[in-house]
């Protein structure tokens, strides 16, 4: 491994860029200038464009006509840290262990994107010049929805045309196996609040007077499934498209089933909606989760009230066919018709994203798919859809007219969004490798 490259990696990560966390704001934006500085080092003309937010980065070759232009995106900021205590090292902090980075942002997305950025400059160091028109567009705010991207997009569509768009901030099946994602989940976000008395009460004198939202919330977050874990909220299936023969017959042959999840994840044993796969389920099945709960007393020890308000988090991934705000309409009816008696519900939707799918077949997919193999040679291909949601990559169909190509270097046990957050040394290598392999294969056609 190149040590200059590793060292722009940790250069990279070192920086808090916690896009959800206003007292990080600063952290964020230094992050973003120092972008500006390595793909200006790199030979590029980079821009640092302010947004209501957080800035976005913009860079690019010298364009010339009869060349494809190609797009690549990825984003700057990073999930919070929390819980710390979990942490094996500090997580602005990078280590290598074994071969392994461990740090936030490493798989997500800072060691993905910056491995293009490498690639792009190797190429420029080795030949002077790319094969097509490049633009970079890294973002700060991915994690929060990409809040003013479809903005910025709008307002400077003609600057931005390309043909097509490249992401890796995707996953691979399993290492070494190159991995072209055709498909990713949609989501659409809620947060629902059940309010009680005006104040937290005593449980001895008022247990038993007054409705508990705890209780209610409680109540009302097990309507949502059924107990076989289909969702039991009217229509939500209605639109779902189904999945096709040869994309489960594909699926089947993966080297990742149901072992490999239980490894990963150290659940007891798989579970979910009857008649998939779990391979299926997550990449090709609506689901509604629970992200977070609570309400009432949450320190050591005990403290009897009956709380004034609980909440829960919800988030609905969706699939080809569903769209965020018929799922959310559809949440609603749901929630307020099984509000228990006695509280009050107050509903927050939250941001959304649509699913996205389109042609691993199509010329554009075929070259992602040949410098994939040139970067992990003697390697079976794997095509899938997955689970996560990149809401931006439907607004890049919308407003610029164009597909993205989702190659991802992450594995399924990067810990992305969790404690020890890890990257392959490996896997970053083979991100250069691929920044390199695919612009000759889409300059070619």
């Amino acid at each position: 491994m190149n040590s200059a490259h590793l060292d722009d990696l940790f250069s990279f990560i070192r920086f808090p860029s916690v896009s959800t966390e206003p007292r990080h704001a600063g952290d964020v934006a230094k992050c973003a200038d120092w972008l500006v500085q390595k793909l200006t080092g790199i030979g590029l003309k980079a821009e640092l464009h302010a947004t209501a937010g957080h800035p976005i980065v913009v860079a690019r070759n010298e364009h010339k006509p009869g060349r494809r232009t190609v797009m690549i995106y990825g984003h700057y900021d990073v999930q919070p840290v929390e819980p710390l205590a979990e942490w094996t090292s500090p997580p602005f902090e990078p280590v290598v262990r074994d071969g392994i980075i461990y740090a936030r942002g490493s798989t997500d997305n800072k060691g993905q994107i910056l491995a293009h950025v490498l690639g792009v400059g190797e190429t420029l160091r080795e030949k002077g010049e790319l094969p097509v028109n490049l633009i970079f567009l890294i973002e700060g705010e991915e994690e929060v929805g990409s809040k003013h991207l479809a903005e910025f997009l709008s307002a400077n569509r003609d600057a931005l045309r390309c043909d097509l768009i490249a992401i890796s901030d995707t996953g691979m099946i399993a290492p070494r196996t190159p991995t072209f994602t055709y498909g990713l989940r949609g989501i659409a976000a809620m947060e629902v609040r059940v309010h009680g008395p005006a104040i937290d009460l005593h449980s001895g004198i008022y247990g038993g007077t007054v409705a508990n939202p705890a209780t209610a919330i409680a109540r009302l977050v097990a309507t949502l499934h059924d107990a076989k874990g289909r969702v039991a909220i009217a229509g939500f299936y209605d639109d779902v498209a189904p999945l096709q023969q040869w994309e489960r017959d594909a699926w089947a042959k993966l080297p990742f089933g149901e072992k490999d999840i239980l490894a990963v994840t150290g659940a007891a044993e798989t579970f979910g909606e009857e008649g998939y796969t779990s391979l299926e389920r997550a990449w090709a099945r609506p689901t509604a989760e629970v992200n977070g709960i609570g309400g009432g007393f949450q320190g050591t020890g005990s403290k009897t009230v009956i709380p004034r308000v609980a909440f829960v988090k919800l988030t609905f991934r969706l699939v080809p066919g569903q769209r965020p705000a018929d799922i959310l309409a559809k949440v609603r009816v749901h929630l307020e018709a099984h509000c228990p008696p006695g509280v009050r519900l107050e509903i927050e939707d939250g941001h959304s994203g649509d699913p996205y799918l389109t042609d691993p077949h199509s010329a554009f997919g075929k070259a992602a798919q040949r410098a994939l193999a040139a970067s992990f040679p003697g390697r079976d291909l794997a095509l899938i859809r997955e689970g996560g949601s990149i809401p931006i990559v439907n607004t890049f169909r919308e407003i610029l007219g164009v597909e993205t190509l989702l190659l991802g270097l992450a594995l399924p046990d990067c810990r992305a969004h969790a404690p020890n957050e890890n990257f392959p040394v490996e896997n970053f290598e083979a991100g250069i490798r691929l920044n390199k392999a695919l612009l000759e294969q889409l300059a070619r056609g």
